[in-house]
């Protein structure tokens, strides 16, 4: 047990270490070395859990992926089948990607053009926010001519931008500039019946799921 209980802390350190190393960098930058240097552990240990780079992308892009999936179910089993979940949802992603390292990096491998498999971070953003906004036109809480799948376009396009200017400035991040985006777009997306009861701040306090948390789940 005291072995396994090592090994799951060292991989666990290797995946932490591995996202920081490819937020920094980018994946075809990013050195084995560096990561397992990253980590506190020796090169062997890397390739004991870990194969190669690649297999150590592929963990990290999982552990981000449950994340992101953690985030949304929380905004919707939270507000319902209605656009104040997808608000949330922004408020608690842009958080997720300045304050958890597996998320940053999940999302910078998502855009490596190298990589190519299984759908990426953003593809699984862009899913959900379209099936969120499908739902809610369904519901009758878009304004009157208002495209679901056109809406989702303009958050999908706006969200993964704060996500990629982040990358270098965080303030791109703030909750504030996610308020000012739906400030900007709710008046326009939402029914009148709605559009007073929708809060542009996110209407609950955060609560990002820390990554030992998600590993045992």
């Amino acid at each position: 047990m005291v072995k396994q209980e090592r090994a799951a802390r060292t991989r666990q350190a290797l995946i932490q270490a591995a996202a920081e190393v490819f937020a920094e960098e980018g994946f075809v930058t990013a050195s084995l070395s560096t990561i397992s240097k990253r980590a506190g552990v020796s090169n062997g240990a890397l390739h004991f859990h870990f194969a190669n780079k690649g297999m150590l992308a592929d963990a990290v892009e999982a552990e981000a992926a449950k994340a992101v999936r953690l985030i949304t179910e929380a905004a919707r089993a939270w507000q319902g089948e209605s656009l104040q979940a997808v608000v949330d949802a922004t408020h608690e992603l842009t958080r997720s990607l300045t304050h958890d390292t597996v998320v940053r990096g999940g999302f910078e491998l998502a855009g490596d053009t190298t990589r190519r498999g299984e759908p990426s971070l953003r593809t699984q953003w862009r899913h959900w926010v379209e099936d969120s906004l499908r739902r809610a036109d369904r519901n009758g809480a878009l304004a009157e001519g208002v495209s679901w799948s056109d809406s989702a376009r303009v958050i999908v396009a706006a969200t993964v931008g704060f996500e990629v200017l982040g990358g270098d400035d965080t303030s791109w991040l703030s909750r504030q500039n996610v308020t000012r985006f739906w400030e900007v777009i709710l008046p326009r997306l939402a029914g009148r019946q709605d559009l007073d009861r929708l809060v542009s701040s996110g209407s609950r306090p955060t609560a990002v799921v820390p990554s030992a948390e998600r590993t045992s789940g």
